[in-house]
């Protein structure tokens, strides 16, 4: 799909100079900006489609205003995501416009998916949920930052382990089990906790290794920020398992 999905061959630079030190940071600075962004975006979608009449259209309510299901345009925004995602790994060629559009086209469906969150848990809970999300995720980014150690093998054994998540919890909706559902929730947030540091790490190496290419960069900013939008929203949705108080 482009030059941030094909891994590394060779390894950073070891002795930058200050210019390229400044670089680094304008690119990470690009990533971390656009994450935020999205996630200002999402937080406004989901009020906008956990209040009528949008949520009428997207979910099936009680009558005290409680999440009882999708409707069929719910369950579409639902998986679209996962459908454009993987149709995006066939296109080649991708310009920093067009991976610009996905980022902000995913962003903007999770988002839109996020009113059940607000649906099923109290408005306070939510808050402080995303409040401990957004200090963890600062602390495991800087970690993925800075650290000297390769995360490289780490990262595999979690994208492993993210697969096994899946499936459990396919699984799991057939079983309907709440010991296996605390397991996955606790996987979860070990499995997201670590992909954070491991993308931003990955997102530094990607940094050297473009070598000052401003159209693969543009690409890659885009590219990053969904990768670490994404294990974002799944820490967050996990965590809120364990903290959030349901209405």
């Amino acid at each position: 799909m482009s030059d941030y999905n094909r891994g590394f061959t060779r390894a950073p630079t070891a002795t930058a100079d200050m210019a390229v030190d400044a670089g680094l940071r304008s690119f990470m600075l690009g990533v971390y900006n656009k994450v935020g962004l999205g996630l200002v975006l999402s937080g406004a979608l989901a009020w906008l489609t956990s209040h009528a009449p949008v949520a009428n259209l997207m979910f099936r309510l009680t009558p005290d205003g409680r999440l009882a299901g999708y409707t069929f345009l719910g369950m579409a925004v639902v998986f679209a995501p996962l459908v454009i995602l993987l149709g995006s790994n066939f296109v080649k060629n991708v310009t920093p416009r067009g991976a610009g559009a996905l980022y902000w086209t995913i962003v903007s469906l999770i988002g839109a998916s996020l009113g059940t969150v607000m649906l099923v848990y109290t408005g306070a809970s939510v808050a402080t949920t995303f409040f401990v999300t957004a200090t963890a995720f600062g602390g495991l980014s800087l970690f993925g930052y800075t650290t000297k150690k390769d995360l490289t093998g780490f990262g595999s054994f979690l994208i492993v382990g993210l697969f096994g998540l899946m499936i459990a919890s396919i699984v799991n909706i057939f079983l309907h089990s709440s010991a296996m559902s605390f397991i996955i929730s606790a996987l979860g947030v070990l499995i997201f906790a670590g992909l954070i540091a491991f993308d931003t790490q990955r997102l530094k190496m990607t940094y050297y290794q473009l070598g000052g290419d401003q159209a693969a960069m543009g690409v890659a900013t885009s590219y990053g920020a969904l990768s670490l939008y994404i294990n974002f929203i799944n820490l967050f949705q996990f965590l809120l398992m364990f903290l959030g108080n349901r209405r």
